[in-house]
């Protein structure tokens, strides 16, 4: 019986091969470049059956009858090919299509052109020509990543991790280990000004991601590049003007699981004065309480509205094509934020481990309004000369309210009883960041083998915090419950800077032949004046009865009668000061290719006069002082391309990174943490830089990189925790030089696909090395306590000894369906660096898990979902070792370890459409 049902069961199958013969397999490629053409069209003439070549370029034909048939391929700006091809017996067949460009179609062909520079395919193409070490994301791969702003895009880089805002949101780029002081910000290869308050280094969190063309990290420099990049150069390349019309629009919402469990706090912005009484009515003016709305401190608690987040660009070409323009807009309204937890602490007598003193629990609630306006005209006067005016206008609007609630560990703590001395405190805070540029560049032939490039460049960005306000109140733990008791005190302040850049450059290039040999020489140079201004005004407040009792003299905030301790504000202060820096810079540059070797290399001289003058001194040593120098900054750029597809790099480049505005100037801040100093004496970082590295590039579309990288710097700076030299026992936070550091380290980078599915995976490994002096407290030989310095050897700050990315992705161009889980992990690293031994705060290594998946419909809508932190991790920050006295300290979850801060993020979500014409 079972031997009939096995014959029974062959009969049946053979006669289904012999009814479905087989499948047809094969790959669709350019048959000049020998490139894959992803998204190509195989149809069978004879039946309604069909096929789209995938991401390697192959495709796949299932269940065909016996029969010869004619397959016909198709693609855009290609001649369409036929062939016949007969399935037998149920035989595989392979079917491979070499397509032809199709030169008739001249407008197809251009139109192709046009969007290539969007493609990863361009992409990989950039990488594999640049000159010197670079990594490229196009602006497809941003399109379907789900990432919204150029921060979190970054973090996919190989080498590249980010620091993050207080909402979980990636805001700077740690390049190679380096600090995010160490990079540098370019638009469309023009250096743009920050709007941060103290610092060089741009936000990157104020770029939404659909405004660029592509991202390009630049990893070594050649002398036409600026100086100033120790761990790289970011450039983000935006929308270019197409070669016919082209319309693409979005709109999507979303929300974050935090408020799901949890109310958003909200506090009233439109009431916020963007100036001070002392603004408005001039030094002389006495402010009263009158002068500040009451309803600043009404605070509101509820759901918040769904994430808004739309995007316009419109392009076309006019003239005949001489003429290119392309707009683009912008919007995302997001409501975000975290439950922090926090520890402030302090080392006792001889104890070399932190003392716990202070519990904070904050839960912060953000919202966050993010636009960009982006406008590029270009226009080609005649074959030789040709002009290019860019235009961006960016803004990033943070309203952010933080709620604290404070439990002092070292008196009155009375865990078992539920007993302890609280403190509450609410800040509301309106942070607004702009950024403008305005570049206008042109291009000019001059006879066959000579050219001159020029910009002018207008940027300004800005930065303010207007009627910034902190409230304090005290409280007490009874028996376990929670109660406010007194109203302690207010602070209102307002906080304003602008940087502002005007810039010229200017680049001449000629080409020679020397025998067989073509030789490529430039030279040019830029001058850049730069202004900021840095203004601050501060009130504060007590209240009327020094003993004001909540659910007595107050039911809520509004209702808390003040007394104003500084009529004329605190503007008296190092906070306002002026500053500028001029730089003057000119290069040298040589570029040549001999057996399959190209050169490149000069040398690059930069000149800076960085000075500040205070506004109001208050008895300053130095309340205006200057800085001025020269640097020559030589670099070589050597690429062997034994074929194609393989480059060979290596690199040697000197660079510097000068100290910030605000770091030079002898400033004192008192913070929530900490005392903040300037240092005048700070010096300028100079660093000499190597690097080797590997690419294989087997597919347009694919790659492999294996490179190594190494640092020597001198002067490095760095942010330190140091005792006063009259009162050692006040500890203020400063910038410093420390001697000399190292960095070195391995990067591999890997872009593989099969059919539909691909593989994205980087690593990097990274070893720094710097020697700081460090407080270790003795008792001398009368028993007295006595702080000496010991040194002691760390990584720099910032820097994770390993950083890893790895994204899995689907893409089914015949359904439309793109898909993609992308992990980062980030290594431990420094977070800030204490002033005693072997008491740096260290965050955390953690993975961060984010996927997305769109669906493409025929006529031109996409459906798309982006979920991130699908992991929920958190960010936490530690000191490698523990003391005996925090062991009854709550939420500290390791008995190896000192837990010094936690931050949750919860996850968020974005559905939406796309169209694209």
């Amino acid at each position: 019986m079972l031997v009939r049902l096995l014959l029974h069961s062959l009969l049946i199958l053979s006669a289904s091969i012999c009814a479905f013969g087989g499948n047809i397999r094969g790959t669709v490629i350019d048959a000049v470049t020998k490139e894959p053409l992803i998204g190509a069209t195989i149809s069978i003439k004879e039946l309604k059956q069909g096929a789209a070549a995938e991401l390697d370029g192959s495709f796949q034909l299932k269940n065909l009858k016996n029969g010869t048939y004619t397959a016909v391929c198709t693609f855009l700006g290609y001649v369409a090919q036929e062939q016949k091809i007969t399935i037998k017996d149920g035989a595989a067949a392979t079917l491979n299509f070499a397509l032809q460009e199709d030169k008739k179609q001249l407008s197809e062909v251009v139109v192709r052109g046009s969007f290539e520079k969007e493609s990863d395919e361009s992409a990989r193409s950039f990488e594999r020509k640049a000159e010197n070490v670079t990594n490229v994301v196009s602006a497809k791969t941003i399109q379907i990543s789900p990432d919204i702003t150029v921060a979190n895009v970054i973090q996919r880089v190989s080498g590249i991790s980010i620091e993050r805002n207080s909402n979980g949101d990636g805001q700077h780029a740690i390049l190679r280990g380096m600090d995010k002081r160490y990079n540098y910000t370019l638009v469309n290869g023009v250096k743009i000004p920050s709007p941060d308050n103290k610092y060089r280094y741009v936000p990157l969190d104020i770029f939404p991601a659909e405004l660029l063309d592509r991202l390009e990290v630049t990893k070594s420099l050649t002398p036409n590049m600026e100086g100033d990049a120790v761990g790289g150069a970011i450039n983000l390349v935006m929308k270019n003007a197409p070669d016919r019309l082209y319309v693409s629009a979005n709109l999507a919402t979303g929300f974050s699981e935090l408020f799901a469990n949890q109310a958003y706090t909200s506090f009233n912005s439109k009431s916020i004065n963007p100036k001070s009484p002392y603004e408005q009515n001039g030094e002389s003016y006495n402010a009263t309480v009158a002068d500040f709305p009451s309803n600043r401190v009404d605070f509101k608690r509820g759901t918040p509205p769904p994430n808004l987040v739309g995007g316009l660009a419109v392009g076309n070409r006019f003239l005949g094509g001489r003429l290119g323009v392309i707009v683009a807009g912008s919007y995302q309204n997001t409501y975000r934020g975290s439950n922090s937890l926090f520890f402030s602490s302090d080392n006792v007598g001889t104890e070399n481990s932190a003392t716990l003193k202070n519990m904070g629990e904050r839960n912060f609630s953000e919202q966050q309004q993010r636009y960009g306006l982006h406008a590029k005209t270009d226009f080609k006067l005649n074959n030789r000369h040709s002009f290019q005016w860019y235009n961006a206008f960016l803004s990033l609007t943070n309203l952010q309210m933080r709620e604290t609630k404070g439990t002092e560990l070292s008196f009155g703590y009375q865990p078992q009883l539920g007993n302890a001395n609280l403190s509450f405190g609410n800040r509301a805070r309106l942070t607004k960041q702009t950024i403008f540029n305005s570049t206008l560049q042109g291009e000019h032939l001059l006879g066959n083998e000579a050219k001159v490039q020029w910009s002018a460049v207008y940027s300004v960005a800005t930065n303010a915090l207007p009627d910034n306000t902190s409230l304090s109140l005290l409280g007490a733990k009874t028996n376990f419950q929670d109660k406010i008791t007194y109203a302690s005190s207010m602070n209102r302040r307002w906080e304003r800077n602008s940087d502002a850049d005007l810039a010229a450059y200017l680049n001449f290039t000629q080409n020679l032949k020397i025998a067989s040999t073509r030789l490529e020489l430039s030279v040019g140079g830029l001058y850049r004046h730069k202004t900021r201004s840095n203004f601050f005004n501060s009130y504060n407040f007590v209240p009327v009865n020094a003993f004001t009792t909540f659910g007595q003299d107050f039911q809520d905030y509004t209702g808390i009668s003040w007394r104003l301790l500084n009529p004329r504000g605190a503007v008296a202060t190092a906070l306002s000061y002026d500053a500028t820096e001029d730089i003057a810079a000119g290069y040298g540059q040589f570029k040549f290719e001999v057996f399959k070797t190209q050169f490149v290399g000069g040398l690059r001289a930069e000149h800076t006069n960085q000075g500040y003058a205070m506004l109001f001194p208050i008895g300053e040593d130095r309340p205006t002082g200057s800085q001025v120098y020269t640097d020559l900054l030589p670099s070589l750029n050597v690429k062997y391309m034994p074929r194609p597809n393989h480059n060979l790099r290596a690199s040697y480049f000197r660079s510097l990174n000068r100290p910030g505005f605000f770091e030079i100037v002898p400033y004192r801040v008192v913070n929530e943490e900490f005392t903040e100093r300037g240092n005048p004496d700070l010096k300028r970082a100079i660093a000499d830089n190597l690097d080797l590295r590997y690419e294989f590039f087997p597919r347009p579309n694919e790659q492999f990189m294996a490179g190594i990288f190494y640092k020597s710097i001198q002067n490095p700076i760095e942010y330190t925790l140091q005792p006063d030299a009259l009162r050692g026992q006040d500890i203020y936070y400063t910038p410093g030089n420390f001697g000399n550091a190292t960095n070195f380290g391995l990067e591999l980078d890997a872009i593989k696909y099969y059919r539909r599915w691909g593989v994205k995976a980087n690593y990097t490994f990274t070893n720094s090395s710097i020697t700081t002096a460090k407080t270790v407290r003795i008792r001398d030989e009368n028993g007295n306590l006595k702080a000496i310095q010991q040194n002691q050897t760390r990584p720099l700050y910032g820097q994770s000894r390993h950083i890893a990315n790895l994204t899995l992705l689907y893409k089914d161009a015949q359904r439309g369906w793109d898909a993609q889980v992308a992990a980062s992990y980030t290594g431990k690293r420094i977070n800030t660096v204490s002033q005693f031994l072997e008491n740096d705060l260290w965050q955390a290594g953690f993975v961060q898990m984010d996927a997305s998946v769109e669906k493409s419909f025929k006529n031109k809508i996409t459906i798309f979902l982006k979920a991130n932190n699908l992991l929920n991790t958190p960010s936490l920050v530690f000191i490698q070792n523990t003391n005996p006295k925090n062991a009854d300290v709550p939420n500290q979850p390791d008995a190896t370890q000192t837990l010094i801060r936690r931050d949750f993020y919860q996850r968020s979500y974005l559905l939406g459409l796309r169209y694209r014409l």
